[in-house]
């Protein structure tokens, strides 16, 4: 399996919640902007190594510039969170997008990351490029059978009697779910993260929150671009979910994986398939990005500066750059940072905005 390279580094940062609750995001790669919806379980150091999700952080990387976040209550996020409603979640994406000076940007929702991203794309349709769902549902409830509700409830006691012992019997009931194609090693992984990610009280207090967020009313108002990929054996989330995301909104596009796995692993067919659906449809932010400029943004900066910010939102890194432009690469960094000067903008979060500004097209 590829290793993040030694030179691929990622910025961890912290933005704030509406009602005061620290929110812990990191951005890698390079590229047109793709924030991604936090999903039930993660913690950005931890996941930085992590061999189940290490591939994702790679092969993300090298087409776009992803933001990530840590939920409420998880990770490197504000521990002891007891409202984790759909509202305060909003919250937190929305907080992690102005943190992040992002503009126009492409929003993949992964897991129960779906409420979130629809509610989001219905209050805030002019910063989304684009909308993707991963593995995820409109309410997690919505069009459950009966049995599927009385499974919902044996997980709860299972969580409130497993989560926090020292083996991991209980727990692996979860990582066999999520992984059932899995090597010893990947299981391992997801049982010492689900103790890693939260406590036993968060991890039921925010599930049972979780499980009554619903945004299905809000798929009607949606016309964008939108993708929702899903596992046709996915048993964490059960592909009806992805059927009904597909109808619900305008001109999606449904696209089923030959996986049994909620989260897809690198040595598995369906992950190709899966990375070569997500760069075809981020394509077009790369192609924005490379098309004519916003003429608020052609006003500012100079033509030199525009090559070089075109390459960078097309993910070109700043060796790359020098080398398509036949400069160095500290004639490079003084571009750039000449032209972040010029679009007012600073700080770890100048590369990102200023993409997103390129990508507004005003």
């Amino acid at each position: 399996m590829e290793a993040l390279r030694a030179d691929v580094v990622q910025d961890i940062r912290f933005a704030r919640s509406a009602d005061g609750v620290g929110i812990a995001y990191a951005v890698h790669g390079s590229g047109p902007p793709l924030l991604i919806d936090a999903c039930w379980l993660s913690h950005l150091q931890f996941d930085w190594e992590s061999p189940v999700w290490r591939h994702y952080l790679v092969e993300l990387g090298k087409i776009a510039t992803v933001i990530r976040y840590d939920e409420r209550g998880h990770g490197l996020s504000d521990r002891g969170v007891t409202d984790h409603s759909l509202e305060a979640r909003v919250g937190d994406l929305e907080a992690v997008v102005e943190d992040a000076g992002l503009d126009r940007f492409a929003l993949m929702a992964m897991a129960q990351g779906g409420p979130i991203a629809l509610e989001y794309a219905a209050r805030h349709p002019e910063r989304l490029t684009r909308l993707a769902f991963y593995g995820s549902y409109a309410g997690a409830q919505a069009g459950a059978s009966k049995e599927e509700l009385e499974l919902l409830e044996a997980f709860e006691a299972l969580i409130r009697v497993g989560w926090a012992r020292p083996t991991s019997e209980f727990r692996r009931v979860f990582s066999s779910m999520m992984i059932p194609g899995g090597t010893e090693e990947q299981m391992r992984w997801l049982d010492d993260l689900q103790q890693m990610a939260c406590d036993t009280e968060t991890a039921v207090i925010s599930r049972t929150q979780r499980q009554v967020s619903d945004a299905s009313w809000r798929m009607p108002e949606l016309d964008l671009p939108t993708l929702v990929i899903h596992s046709r054996g996915d048993q964490m989330n059960d592909f009806h979910h992805a059927r009904e995301l597909a109808a619900g909104i305008r001109g999606a596009r449904l696209v089923a994986l030959d996986s049994n796995n909620h989260i897809v692993l690198a040595d598995e067919p369906a992950w190709p398939a899966f990375m070569g659906e997500i760069t075809r449809f981020m394509e077009p932010d790369r192609e924005t990005a490379l098309a004519d400029p916003p003429e608020d943004v052609a006003a500012l900066i100079s033509l030199r500066e525009l090559d070089i910010l075109r390459l960078a939102a097309a993910g070109y890194d700043n060796d790359a750059i020098a080398a398509e432009l036949f400069l160095s690469v500290r004639t490079v960094e003084r571009h750039l940072q000449n032209a972040y000067a010029k679009l007012g903008l600073s700080g770890r979060t100048a590369r990102t905005a200023a993409v997103g500004r390129l990508l507004s097209g005003t």
